[in-house]
């Protein structure tokens, strides 16, 4: 018998919406009050996130981010921009205690990417996992040198031929592991580095040129488009492939909505908690 997991698809929703479930749903597994959890979901408006860490002063072009209508949030998961637009984007919740988890961070985020990976090929994309291989790819990751998350790779890290094609980042709290990330199905790189501050625009032609070498969109590696209801399908069956369980659809009660909304007001809602410095 496979283990069955929760699985939600929460559509397109406000960015302090998003940030808000996905904290919630970490704080209710965190109680025994749901199973572990996958949710698929997408951004209105289009939406510009930062790490938790990330200094919006000295890193973010707001201007920008006023220009294009965009959201602006800051995540609960460390990591560095990204902006929200044609993906489709994930989150995984499951205890650090889970039999399936190992103890580490990085090989952790192995195990759970590893439904991505699946998704990848449901595709017909011959993804793989990237291990930063060299003295300078390593340091790359203790020190990247841009606030674009897709800049760089890091452990395990899905690429498809050379190029990075999925942005995730991890946080651990209450002895439950949140993983969220991002799968890319189209990118306008000259609007996502509009949204960062560079010291000079040689500076920042440099990292946009070196960007499309490094990162790519899954409509720009097929033939065809594929669509976000395909993407939907073929990353479901990929989770429960690579994690080797079943999905079953969990809807939320108004009550657990109206507690999702609480931590809205609390936090991501807020202009305090986003631009924190």
């Amino acid at each position: 018998m496979k283990e069955i997991w929760h699985f939600i698809n929460s559509g397109k929703c406000s960015p302090a919406f998003n940030m808000a479930l996905d904290e919630a749903l970490l704080e209710w597994h965190s109680e025994g009050k749901i199973n572990p959890t996958i949710r698929f979901y997408g951004w209105n408006p289009a939406t510009l996130s930062i790490g938790y860490f990330q200094k919006v002063e000295k890193e973010i072009n707001l201007e920008a981010v006023e220009k294009y209508d965009l959201g602006f949030v800051r995540r609960p998961t460390g990591g560095r921009g990204v902006l929200h637009e044609h993906e489709l984007t994930y989150s995984v919740i499951v205890s650090e205690d889970h039999p399936q988890m190992p103890k580490g961070v990085t090989e952790s985020y192995r195990v759970i990417s590893q439904g991505v990976l699946e998704g990848f090929k449901n595709l017909g994309l011959d993804a793989y996992f990237a291990v930063p291989k060299t003295k300078e790819e390593q340091d790359l990751l203790k020190s990247p040198r841009s606030a674009v998350c897709f800049d760089a790779p890091s452990w395990y890290e899905l690429v498809v031929e050379g190029r990075k094609v999925a942005g995730s980042a991890q946080t651990r709290q209450k002895n439950v592991i949140l993983q969220h990330g991002s799968i890319i199905l189209d990118l306008d790189e000259v609007k996502l580095f509009d949204l960062f501050k560079f010291s000079n625009d040689r500076v920042r032609e440099r990292m946009q040129k070196g960007f499309s070498q490094k990162a790519v969109a899954i409509n720009q590696l097929r033939e065809h488009p594929v669509s976000i209801e395909e993407a939907e399908v073929a990353f479901k069956s990929g989770f429960e492939k690579g994690l080797e369980i079943e999905l079953q659809s969990y809807t939320l009660s108004e009550e657990q909505i109206n507690h999702v909304n609480e931590i809205v007001q609390k936090r991501y809602g807020n202009d305090e908690w986003n631009f924190r410095k």
